[in-house]
């Protein structure tokens, strides 16, 4: 791993670092037939059956109750970008978003948003190409507004949700200014990198007049399940989001946001975004049993140390023979558990993120967490607790920090984000 600086592009992302991370994406399916009907039924239900199609024409829909990205499974590349209005205009605003909203619609379906080969020599190319032919990829991009959106710059004080602040201190925190907040942010997720970075390259670039970049986090190996995936695996070896939400219920219950001050906030939901930077070189001369201990799992299966299966139900009440905790109190797991923090569960979406190697030629790696909870306060307790106890913090220094809100999805083209609050 080289310790140059990689060559950055104009609107921040860093494209060596982020291509150097894509992952190859395999699908594979199965099919059961039963004794009765033998060889000539098992041939004409191959026959009947139609193949699933490639995942570069993976679509998901764009105008829905809510924005996808959230309880879409999470795919295999990120690209999240925080943005800062550079203009005084709050009809640069409009049109940012009246923009922004129409061309998500466009990439997400797979489309360019624009000629990217003018036919007059001199015209400059609308969309930048490098995404032609390759399919929508699964892409999903999902829009929040900080805090800051709503400060006296363009009068939008009266729209801003009550739940919506800037996350307070917390223990285990060494945060970079670089790393935090945003007017605006653009989390898109797909299953090609490159579909990923064009997506937000040309967003940023439509709105290179009324915005600035303000941080970026290029995401590989997506560090979260949702239904019917199986859990992925964090930097340090461990499964991650075990149990993360996957029903209906869990996400009425604990993600949407319902009776909200703000109407345009009714089935949109708030994101927390933390880069947590892992102390790798550290982690790695740890033993096996001390792992294991951290996290309150076994490292391969994932099974809690109460159990021998991954989705086995920790038993925290059980004690070995040395009338011990199995599981300690102060282990990831146990200080996360849904059991014992009242039942309050999060959205988990996080994502592998490297930055080759820092200044002083360490790993500089860890995981960009993302999750979306219906309160932030649902964040604010449980990283609370974490941040004060979790035996985890000998090897994590959070280091990024941001709060969005992310409205409801759009019913209808033609529609755009923040539309409520310029009528």
């Amino acid at each position: 791993m080289s310790s140059q600086e990689p060559e950055e592009t104009s609107d921040g992302v860093s494209r060596r670092r982020f291509f150097g991370a894509g992952a190859a994406v395999s699908a594979a399916g199965a099919l059961a037939v039963g004794a009765v009907g033998g060889v000539a039924a098992a041939n004409a239900l191959r026959s009947e059956q139609k193949p699933a199609p490639p995942i570069s024409e993976l679509r998901y829909p764009f105008y829905d109750a809510h924005q996808a990205g959230i309880a879409t499974p999470p795919q295999d590349h990120l690209v999240f970008m925080s943005f800062d209005f550079t203009t005084a205009s709050v009809t640069d605003v409009q049109l940012v978003l009246a923009k922004w909203s129409a061309a998500m619609a466009q990439m997400c379906g797979g489309e360019a948003i624009g000629s990217a080969e003018p036919a007059r020599e001199q015209a400059v190319p609308v969309d930048t190409g490098e995404a032609i032919g390759m399919g929508p990829q699964g892409l999903t991009l999902t829009l929040g507004f900080g805090p800051s959106l709503f400060d006296e710059r363009f009068g939008l004080a009266k729209f801003k949700p009550k739940l919506l602040k800037d996350l307070p201190a917390m223990a285990g925190e060494s945060l970079d200014p670089a790393y935090v907040g945003g007017d605006l942010c653009i989390q898109a997720c797909a299953y090609d990198p490159q579909v990923a970075y064009h997506a937000v390259r040309n967003l940023a670039r439509m709105a290179r007049t009324q915005v600035k970049t303000r941080w970026t986090v290029l995401g590989f190996g997506r560090a979260s399940a949702g239904a019917n995936q199986s859990t992925p695996r964090n930097l340090m070896g461990f499964k991650d989001g075990t149990r993360n939400i996957t029903s209906s219920e869990d996400l009425a219950e604990h993600v949407w946001v319902k009776d909200s001050d703000q109407a345009w906030m009714d089935g949109g939901s708030y994101l927390v975004a933390r880069k947590i930077h892992m102390l790798i070189e550290t982690w790695d001369a740890d033993y096996i049993g001390d792992q294991h201990a951290v996290f309150g799992r076994t490292k391969v299966e994932g099974a809690p140390l109460t159990g021998k299966a991954e989705h086995d139900v920790p038993d925290f009440t059980a004690k070995g023979a040395d009338q011990q905790p199995v599981i300690a109190p102060d282990s990831h797991i146990a200080l996360a558990a849904h059991e014992n923090n009242g039942g309050v569960k999060l959205l988990r979406r996080g994502y592998n993120f490297t930055d080759g190697i820092d200044s002083v030629g360490r790993l500089d790696a860890g995981l960009f967490f993302l999750s979306f909870q219906k309160d932030p306060q649902q964040f604010i307790a449980l990283q609370s607790k974490l941040g004060a106890s979790d035996r985890l913090n000998e090897y994590i220094r959070h280091v990024g920090s941001a709060l969005f809100a992310v409205p409801r999805g759009l019913p209808e083209a033609g529609k755009y984000f923040g539309q409520e609050f310029f009528k």
